[in-house]
């Protein structure tokens, strides 16, 4: 029997070990990197939707997927931020006149962008 055979069918190559051929593969070694939203997409994944979970972990674009959701996570958050402080006229001024005022406002906004930003891109 030959020590290495390879598979056309499946493009997958195969070495003998003991009276088993088993597949050649490789584990991507690279240390996942994602943000939070990223991570709690992946934590989404995992729990809600496995089926889809396991078919990005298999063809090794989750750590992409995650990527690729965080970063848009976060750029809509800044739109949405940018743009939620411009319709209710929060301004510099504002923030020299009442401090306080001023954070919960933008307290208030981040949340409602954040919680935005999770309905429509983390937790679909």
């Amino acid at each position: 029997m030959k020590k290495h055979i390879y598979d056309e069918s499946n493009g997958l190559s195969y070495t003998l070990h003991g009276d088993y051929y088993l597949p050649d593969l490789a584990v991507n070694e690279e240390e996942p990197t994602y943000g939070k939203y990223g991570m709690l997409r992946k934590q989404f994944l995992k729990e809600h939707k496995p089926a889809r979970y396991q078919y990005l972990l298999m063809t090794g674009e989750l750590t992409g997927h995650l990527n690729q959701v965080d970063r848009d996570a976060r750029e809509q958050g800044e739109t949405l931020v940018k743009q939620m402080t411009e319709e209710q006229g929060i301004t510099e001024q504002l923030k020299k006149q009442d401090l306080m005022k001023w954070v919960g406002i933008m307290n208030n906004i981040k949340a409602c962008a954040e919680e935005i930003v999770l309905k429509e891109i983390v937790y679909m």
